[in-house]
């Protein structure tokens, strides 16, 4: 290991770049936060753009860990395109600087569908969707790397997540920020299938974990979960936390495949489908044989404080007779 100790956060103006750099401070740990937008963030912040060589180099520059938090335009050409790009940009940084690489990965490459029930870190890696595809070209690039020495690395896998500044959750999008706008919560997929989702605090604090921890390098983690919990079950907690009670609405398949045509984002999504078309249950057993003292955050504490986050408008309907209960 180099002599000096900096925590530099890769992506530190998102969702799980903000928990780590938060576990960081509360830790006392010395941090750099490196976002492409402008970030305050209480310590040292550095504008960069990962996708250029030079900006990749002068934002790892004397760093003794580097988190890669970053997230990218949520479509499958933009991923084939810069995910291998960026991945290479970061593993030569952290190789020049001697630095250990903090990957958060997700379980898109997992595959084919439906997975295994529970799904582990041995699940066999063949994907269907695009955007699953770029996702383990981008691994692979990383464990050629780990086996050949240039770069000393620890995976740790995510399931979908929420929480705090979580715009691209399924449980933001179709739930709080229509139930926010006394709209009830609108579905892709059937409300009763059970999916795991993470809490961002809790990756935040399960990467710097694995960071510190001497015998985690080299390896795949699974970032610890609560039970995977339904569309309607999620529906009842946010109703609890928000005194509404709104009813989850499942868009029709034929006006999905229609508004699709014109909205882009929606394609992305019904990719990944299968996630959702079938009970979806990662297993973190791993993770949690290795740290017994890890509390994983309950789903109302956990979406309370998204909820605290994005805030409640006063336009939101109390009364339970002008709400869309559908």
């Amino acid at each position: 290991m180099p002599h000096y100790n900096l925590h530099t956060v890769l992506g530190a103006s998102g969702a799980v770049g903000r928990a780590v750099v938060d576990e960081l401070l509360g830790r006392g740990l010395p941090a750099r936060a490196v976002s492409r937008s402008i970030y305050k963030s209480g310590i040292a912040t550095v504008p960069a753009d990962l996708l250029q060589v030079e900006d990749a180099h002068r934002a790892i520059r004397g760093s003794s860990h580097v988190y890669l938090c970053v997230g990218l335009p949520y479509a499958a050409l933009v991923w084939r395109r810069d995910w291998p790009l960026l991945m290479r940009n970061v593993i030569n940084a952290c190789a020049a600087n001697d630095a250990r690489l903090i990957f958060l990965d997700n379980v898109y490459m997992y595959g084919p569908a439906p997975l295994q029930q529970p799904f582990d870190e041995s699940h066999p890696q063949q994907p269907e969707s695009e955007k699953g595809k770029a996702r383990k070209a981008t691994l692979d690039l990383l464990k050629s790397a780990m086996d050949k020495g240039t770069v000393q690395a620890v995976i740790g896998r995510a399931a979908d997540f929420y929480g705090p500044y979580a715009t691209n959750s399924m449980l933001y999008v179709s739930f709080l920020e229509r139930m926010l706008k006394s709209r009830a919560p609108q579905l892709l997929f059937p409300p009763d299938i059970p999916h795991t989702y993470s809490d961002t605090v809790d990756i935040g604090r399960a990467l710097v974990a694995l960071a510190l921890a001497e015998d985690t390098y080299g390896q795949t983690w699974h970032l610890p979960v609560n039970p995977p919990i339904t569309m309607q079950e999620a529906t009842t907690v946010f109703n609890q936390l928000l005194g509404t009670a709104f009813k989850a609405r499942m868009l029709p398949f034929w006006l999905q495949r229609l508004t699709g045509l014109f909205i882009p984002p929606l394609r992305e999504v019904r990719e990944m489908g299968y996630q959702f078309r079938y009970p979806y249950v990662m297993s973190d057993r791993k993770f949690r044989e290795r740290f017994p003292d890890f509390e994983v955050t309950g789903y109302e504490e956990g979406l309370g404080r998204m909820v605290q986050n994005f805030g409640t408008p006063k336009t939101l309907h109390r009364s339970i007779a002008k709400q869309e209960t559908g």
